[in-house]
């Protein structure tokens, strides 16, 4: 399975930082993929093999790969499909990518 399959959609991890926590963030880069970071301490990373780099839709309010880094590849617990709850929010999530957090540059597989 090749990891573009990863790109744009929303997934359920567990928090980096809190394994007990479970989080729903969207993938922006991959593995090889060099990301301009909102805040991070490094104003680009390159994501490292087996690691992904997820973002919160609401930016600066998230708590994410800005915050954390790279997230391996084992935190991936789920895929995010709908929202279900609160009952007037039901819909399906869409796979996408803003295009202001397209990765700088990617490496072929």
């Amino acid at each position: 399975k090749k990891l573009n399959n990863f790109l744009t959609v929303i997934y359920i991890l567990m928090s980096p930082r809190n394994p007990e926590q479970k989080i729903i963030k969207r993938v922006i880069a991959l593995e090889g993929d060099i990301i301009k970071t909102i805040g991070y301490k490094k104003k680009y990373v390159k994501v490292p093999h087996g690691h992904i780099w997820v973002e919160g839709d609401h930016h600066g309010h998230s708590f994410d790969s800005n915050a954390f880094g790279p997230v391996s590849l084992g935190l991936l617990h789920g895929r995010a499909t709908h929202i279900l709850w609160p009952p007037q929010r039901w819909q399906k999530l869409q796979p996408m990518l803003p295009p202001e957090r397209k990765p700088l540059l990617r490496e072929q597989e």
